[in-house]
């Protein structure tokens, strides 16, 4: 028998894995020592301090955050190392700051020199006085300010390598992972490729022939099928029934929207307002209680909130970016050019900018639907038409709006009565009428045409 002369290369794949491996353990080590790094930074940071900044972030969160930011202006100054600066700029201790932070207007009232520079300087606006806060409290909030929180060191290892924003709590990002499994996969299909190679030698040192075999010359397919006849009458009958379904459904598709999800100049995230925030609906769309209309929200409404919300945080930024491809703190800011509202200064410079909505829910000009009569008077929730909008990151039209789809709603639905006199005289007569304890819209005349068309 003669001997096949092959030399297997398990030794340069073996090679192989190792060295890739030893990568992978070199880059965990990198990311866990950069961990390791950032923690103590912020422990030494916070040791330096007299106070707790955990304890003063939740106070912060509580006391200050509506009028004051870490790194920007808002109604107050920025408040990031706010001790280290009256000390060094104005000579002023803490005992100051212990004065000011609990009676303000006191201050101010006494004449202190710099107590009436920061009130004429952020426009008059007065500071709200926290006598209930203790020297502690407001040494744990200090404490917070002169150490603010740092970026994780996730954040560190994301931007020096951009494929790795997904990565597990290990510190290997799924790229790394899907790699690594390619990898794996790789090498089994070399590993049989070779192992073919090996088998097919042998068997030629051996002497085995494989003999292929002869193709058999057959009718071609198409031939078959144009030579029965019966064959080509259902194909045909079933190809024109096909076809007639298909442009009936195509036809009857005609004006009607459902699915359709235009991009807003401004990006909007229901997800998170109604969702996360629980925003209810009729905050902002206040006009569908009393309107025929639900309106579009006026620009302030949004200002109520985003005057002194400017930035999200960092994990809706990261989810944002990631998820959606959308950075949240530069729509906000489009909002601003939107409305002229300058950040530096906290003051609207009159320099407005129309927004370009784009509609998303229309219905044709001779359909009459009114909210109000929904919203108020039937108690309808905006998500039976709207489905689930709190869920939607960008929204688009839940139902079809078709009229099939209101009369079946009508003729489905109950009306409420409960707690309106309106409805009670002609409940009670058409009940006996019909001789029901509850009426649908139908029942109630929903069905006729007058009620929704001029």
């Amino acid at each position: 028998m003669k001997k096949v002369p092959y030399l297997h290369p398990f030794s340069k794949i073996l090679g192989v894995t190792v060295l890739f491996f030893l990568l992978i353990s070199t880059s965990i080590y990198a990311q866990d020592e950069a961990a390791a790094e950032a923690s103590s930074e912020q422990t030494e940071a916070a040791a330096e301090t007299d106070g707790d900044p955990a304890a003063g972030k939740n106070l912060f969160n509580q006391n200050c955050a509506a009028c004051h930011a870490l790194d920007r202006k808002m109604t107050g100054p920025a408040l990031a190392n706010v001790e280290a600066r009256l000390a060094e700029d104005e000579g002023l201790d803490r005992e100051w700051l212990y004065s000011w932070i609990k009676n303000s207007p006191g201050m101010i009232a006494s004449g202190d020199a710099y107590a009436n520079k920061i009130y004429n300087e952020y426009n008059q606006a007065a500071m709200t006085a926290f006598p209930t806060l203790s020297n502690v409290d407001i040494d744990n909030i200090l404490a917070y300010t002169a150490a603010p929180p740092k970026k994780p060191a996730v954040d560190v290892a994301s931007e020096a390598s951009p494929g790795a924003a997904g990565g597990s709590g290990s510190g290997v990002s799924n790229n790394v992972i899907l790699g690594a499994l390619a990898l794996v996969f790789g090498l089994l299909v070399v590993m049989l490729v070779l192992v073919n190679r090996t088998l097919k030698r042998i068997a030629e040192a051996n002497g085995v022939v494989f003999a292929e075999e002869e193709a058999v010359k057959r009718k071609p397919i198409w031939k078959a099928f144009v030579d029965n006849q019966f064959l080509v009458l259902v194909s045909v009958i079933v190809l024109l029934l096909g076809s007639a379904y298909f442009a009936y459904g195509w036809m009857m598709q005609v004006g009607i929207d459902q699915g359709y999800e235009p991009i807003q100049p401004i990006h909007y995230s229901h997800r998170i307002h109604a969702g996360e925030n629980k925003i209810e609906c009729k905050y902002c769309h206040s006009s569908a209680r009393v309107s025929k209309h639900s309106g579009i929200p006026s620009l302030n409404v949004c200002m109520n909130c985003h005057k002194s919300i400017y930035q999200v945080s960092e994990e809706t930024l990261a989810e944002g970016k990631q998820e959606y491809g959308v950075d949240y703190n530069q729509e906000i800011k489009k909002l601003y050019a939107a409305v002229g509202w300058d950040e530096e200064n906290q003051r609207y410079t009159g320099n407005t900018k129309p927004v370009e909505w784009v509609r998303i829910h229309n219905l044709p000009d001779f359909v009459y639907f009114n909210h109000s009569q929904h919203v108020t008077v039937a108690g309808v929730q905006c998500q039976e038409c709207h489905g689930p909008i709190e869920e939607m990151e960008i929204v688009s039209q839940h139902s079809p709006l078709t009229m099939g789809w209101c009369i079946n709603c009508h003729r489905e639905t109950n009306v409420k009565i409960e707690g309106n006199e309106y409805y009670e005289k002609i409940h009670d007569e058409l009940s006996k009428k019909y001789g029901v304890e509850k009426l649908t819209a139908a029942q109630m005349g929903g069905l006729e045409c007058g009620k929704c068309h001029y």
